[in-house]
């Protein structure tokens, strides 16, 4: 019915052309350029209305919102893209209004807004799906439940039904043929597909484990990774390395591969030392009572060495025990003396955190010598390195006042 007045409008048109002594033909397509024009200014006047008017109240009313929610929809322009609709929608109708006549000419313009139509609302969907993901950043648990491998499995999926449309659409080709006919392609189409359908899979068990999350501190030796995690996305995660580089992992990697997550560490606030030190065998002996009254001047060990004395002195008289004979009774040595005062000094030393363990002991003896493994937490995590220095160089430099020697091989200068 609205073809039919407009058609008549047209002839009428026409008429009077022919009639002011124009040809006929040169009349018709007169007809048709002035249509045209008027589409054009019609959609261009829709889309002025749309993006100057109706958009500008929608932004208003966004901004003055209490919710920041609907501040992210504007911020991705998401309303913005949908507006873009309108003109397509004005032209494709008003075409078919105005071209009765011309089918293939209304079919050519409805298939091209059509195409543009299903691309805009795929771009505008994408943009509503990163909106959605801003939202989500805000809340706390994305800290623990990262969704953007998620996001991006919505657009791949979207897109890949819209480039379906858009084909179908073009070609005049019905849809169900067409996925039909991939259905027959799904051995290549999971070829094609591989990495996104694996990084799926991982994405869904890290999240649902909670393996990882951005900011964790993990460490890859196969890929030279050793930092803290910027991005996890559907295929990739990022690493950001301590030397400053960037490491990109493929996401399934991390399912079928082991790596080392530093999460723990941060979580109890204190990173372990376990470090050994190797003594020489030969210089382990008794203490002399000399010696024993230089170590009762350490303030560390005072008190315990006067205990100790006076415990082994009980025990050894009990016995009716000769104390001039070195093998009789108990004796302290110098090495488990040193080996209580290592105790005592990361006891109080401040940057070692006295709630998690804390262990001095001994290891099986090597050719290399004794060893003498330290375990202990600091808890200052960014002066990790300083701290275990300090502390290796402070054992360094004492073991010579308990009348022990390091185990090294010799160099040139001891042989010379």
């Amino acid at each position: 019915m609205e073809g039919t007045w407009v058609k008549s409008l047209g002839d009428d048109f026409i008429e009077l052309l022919v009639q002011q002594g124009m040809n006929t033909f040169w009349a018709v397509v007169l007809h048709w350029f002035a249509v045209a024009v008027i589409i054009a200014i019609t959609a261009f006047a829709v889309d002025f209305t749309v993006r100057k008017i109706i958009l500008s109240i929608v932004d208003r009313l966004a901004r003055k919102s209490v919710n920041t929610y609907d501040d992210e929809l504007i911020n991705h322009k998401v309303f913005h893209k949908l507006s873009h609709l309108a003109p397509a929608i004005v032209i494709s109708g008003l075409t078919a209004s105005a071209y009765p006549d011309l089918p293939k000419l209304v079919s050519v313009v409805h298939d091209i807004c059509s195409v543009f139509i299903v691309y805009m609302s795929l771009v505008a969907f994408s943009r509503l799906l990163d909106a959605l993901h801003a939202i989500y950043v805000t809340f706390p648990s994305s800290e623990t439940r990262p969704i953007k491998g998620y996001i991006q499995l919505g657009k791949i999926i979207a897109w890949f039904i819209g480039i379906l449309s858009i084909f179908s659409i073009m070609f005049h080709y019905d849809m169900g043929r067409i996925i039909a006919g991939l259905g027959a392609m799904a051995a290549v189409l999971i070829l094609v597909f591989k990495d996104t359908i694996l990084g799926l899979v991982a994405s869904i068990q890290i999240n649902g484990n909670n393996m990882l999350k951005p900011g964790d501190w993990i460490t890859m030796p196969k890929y030279n990774a050793d930092g803290h995690v910027t991005e996890i996305t559907l295929n990739t995660v990022k690493v950001r390395n301590f030397d400053k580089t960037i490491t990109t992992l493929p996401t399934y990697a991390l399912v079928s591969e082991s790596f080392q997550n530093w999460r723990g560490v941060e979580e109890v606030g204190g990173r372990r030392i376990k470090r050994s030190i190797n003594i020489d065998m030969r210089s382990v002996k008794f203490l002399t009572p000399d010696m024993l009254s230089h170590l009762k001047k350490f303030y560390l060990l005072h008190d315990y060495l006067t205990e100790k004395e006076h415990e082994i002195a009980a025990h050894n008289a009990s016995l009716n025990l000769d104390d001039n004979i070195v093998f009789n009774g108990r004796r302290l040595t110098n090495i488990g003396v040193f080996r209580k005062y290592l105790e005592f000094y990361l006891q109080n030393h401040p940057k070692v955190h006295k709630d998690l363990t804390l262990l001095v002991r001994q290891l099986q003896p090597t050719e290399n010598g004794l060893p003498l493994e330290i375990i202990a937490f600091v808890n200052d995590l960014s002066a990790f390195e300083a701290v275990q220095s300090d502390i290796f160089d402070h054992i360094i430099a004492i073991m010579s006042e308990f009348g022990l020697r390091f185990f090294q091989r010799p160099s040139g200068d001891d042989i010379k």
